[in-house]
């Protein structure tokens, strides 16, 4: 069985060349939204004020079928860079392939994503309430898919490609993991301050958890139903899903820190069942 190092370890991997492809990608993303948006123009199936559809939730297929799009864009400019620059395939990027490993960090993440909702309910019930409409059936199909892509492009971009370079460079998963987080939560700042840390941690644990397992499967069910569950289910007033018709809304600012404390707490769970008791996934370049 390749191991995560293994997996990196393919292609051409000097330094610069991840460089020239990471710009290269950041071209061909841009290149590809152009023709995309001037073809949806000429066709006329571009809406006239589509700049601000795209930044209102509360307009979930356009909103998410947009982002979801970007996304897809985003993926195929660095595979297409990473083939070109590296010689590095799709298949190097997201490692060892199970859906089972997807489906059970999908299940593993709801249970504790389930345990830090009902806190927040013992803590401020008052902050939640009933808000789903029409258009809820709507908005899970639309975040579904869009958040599908959008969540995949992430950990192929973060956990796949950012975090097998890292291990390249510093042959310390701890290290590597631990960069490739801090990376994803700077994404995040814009966010809030709590957010980016909450980004940062879980970032960091997931990237060990790929590095263990030996691809993205894992961490993909997991960044899913954490991003579906902010979007469709429980929503937050100060979130960036803000406004969506989820099934509920939360607002509870005086909560924010005590999130991040218990999702802290929860990336125990993960950690403990994957990075602890997950012996047989157990590598070299995971120790």
């Amino acid at each position: 069985m390749d191991t995560y190092l293994d997996y990196a370890r393919r292609g051409l991997n000097a330094w610069w060349r991840y460089l020239l492809a990471i710009v290269a990608a950041l071209v061909i993303w841009l290149v590809l939204d152009v023709a995309i948006i001037v073809g949806l123009t000429v066709s006329r199936l571009m809406p006239a004020d589509v700049a601000a559809e795209l930044t209102k939730p509360s307009h979930p297929v356009v909103f998410f079928a947009g982002n979801g799009l970007a996304f897809a864009t985003l993926i195929a400019g660095l595979v297409i860079a990473a083939r070109l620059i590296q010689r590095k395939r799709f298949t190097d990027v997201i490692g060892e392939w199970r859906w089972s490993r997807f489906a059970a960090g999908f299940a593993l993440w709801t249970a504790c994503l389930i345990a830090a909702t009902l806190a927040d309910v013992a803590l401020r019930p008052s902050g939640f309430r009933w808000t789903a409409t029409g258009g809820t059936a709507a908005l899970a199909v639309a975040a579904l898919v869009g958040l599908g892509v959008q969540t995949f492009a992430e950990e192929f971009i973060f956990r796949g490609y950012l975090t097998q370079g890292l291990l390249l460079a510093t042959k310390r998963p701890v290290a590597a993991a631990i960069l490739s987080g801090a990376l994803f939560g700077a994404l995040h700042i814009p966010n809030g301050v709590p957010q980016a840390l909450n980004a940062v941690l879980f970032g960091s644990v997931a990237a060990l958890i790929a590095i263990r397992t030996g691809g993205i499967a894992f961490t993909w069910g997991m960044h899913l139903i954490n991003n579906l569950a902010g979007a469709v289910i429980v929503v937050s007033a100060g979130d960036v899903f803000k406004g969506t018709p989820g099934l509920f809304t939360q607002t509870t600012p005086s909560l924010a820190w005590w999130d991040l404390i218990a999702e802290t707490a929860l990336l125990a769970v993960p950690i403990w069942l994957v990075l602890v008791r997950g012996r047989e996934h157990r590598s070299p370049d995971a120790d």
